[in-house]
């Protein structure tokens, strides 16, 4: 029984191996990667009324093995919760991932770390002798893990990207707001940074200009790229810019406005962060600290009074 369960955790192992290679490297990861495809070797509908000799010219995989995982793909998401999908989507596109990460591989990620850890866990279990609760509760642990583990790394990838977003942002409108002030339009400084600076603020500003060269307009724009970075600062930039546009007021008085504003909430920040550090190091000091000292300071005392005693 127990050589059975492990050829079928097994199988199941290299089976999720070749479905999350085939999710993130074989299938089209946005609408338009799969526009692209559909022109390349025609949509499903019209393979299907060219006939043989068409089907003839595709490749072996994009001919059955991807149709295959999209369809198992699609029927596997009816059963996820309602929601769930824009939910994972806009947590991708937090992260900076969209476009490079799909749902689909996602979702597909997560199941093999939930097959992985079920499949460590009751390897653990079947090499020792423990009682049938232990064990329940171990495999029960490692689908929890494994479960926990992508949607961890992702927020983990979300918070750093955030924060990298904060710790940019003062030095973008700097920048911003003296090429504003020397002449420049919004667009044309922003054009200006974007190509001297890296980072994620930068790629959300080279999608915003992107956008809008595409014809969507500035303030819809605006608001996605304060969507899509999530960050109490780009809000107010994003609307503050919104409200200078539709005002008719001065960009440059706007610009230096939210500059001195950011400039100052990032010291207000780090006044904060240093606010906490004497709460921090409490940990540390109890756990390491003090009993290295007790050591050094009460034990030749201690040895002394065995002594006398």
């Amino acid at each position: 029984m127990m050589i059975l369960a492990a050829a079928l955790a097994s199988g199941l192992f290299v089976f999720m191996l070749v479905y999350f290679f085939v999710m993130t490297k074989l299938i089209p990861k946005t609408q338009v990667q799969q526009r692209l495809r559909d022109i390349k070797y025609g949509s499903k509908e019209k393979r299907e009324e060219a006939g043989l000799d068409n089907l003839e010219e595709i490749p072996f995989l994009e001919r059955t093995i991807v149709p295959f995982f999209q369809g198992l793909t699609n029927t596997l998401m009816k059963f996820a919760p309602a929601g769930i999908h824009a939910m994972i989507e806009n947590r991708i596109m937090m992260a900076g991932k969209l476009g490079v990460w799909s749902v689909n591989a996602f979702v597909c990620g997560w199941i093999l770390s939930v097959a992985v850890c079920f499949l460590l866990a009751f390897m653990y279990v079947s090499n020792g002798v423990f009682p049938f609760v232990q064990r329940t509760a171990i495999v029960m642990l490692g689908i929890f893990i494994g479960g926990f583990l992508p949607f961890a790394i992702l927020n983990s990838m979300i918070q750093k990207r955030q924060k990298a977003i904060t710790k940019q942002l003062p030095e973008f409108l700097d920048l911003l707001c003296v090429s504003v002030q020397a002449g420049l339009s919004f667009d044309g400084g922003v054009s200006k940074i974007v190509s001297r600076m890296k980072g994620p603020l930068i790629d959300e500003c080279v999608r915003m200009q992107r956008d809008v060269r595409m014809g969507m307009p500035r303030a819809r724009s605006l608001r996605q790229m304060g969507q899509r970075c999530d960050v109490q600062e780009v809000y107010l930039f994003t609307t503050s810019v919104i409200q200078a546009e539709r005002l008719g007021t001065s960009m440059a008085a706007t610009l230096e406005n939210q500059a001195n504003n950011m400039r100052e909430r990032r010291r207000q920040r780090a006044k904060a962060e240093a606010l906490k550090a004497p709460v921090k190091i409490l940990l540390p000091l109890v756990m390491f600290i003090f009993p290295a000292l007790f050591v050094v300071v009460l034990l030749p005392s201690v040895l002394f009074l065995m002594k006398s005693f």
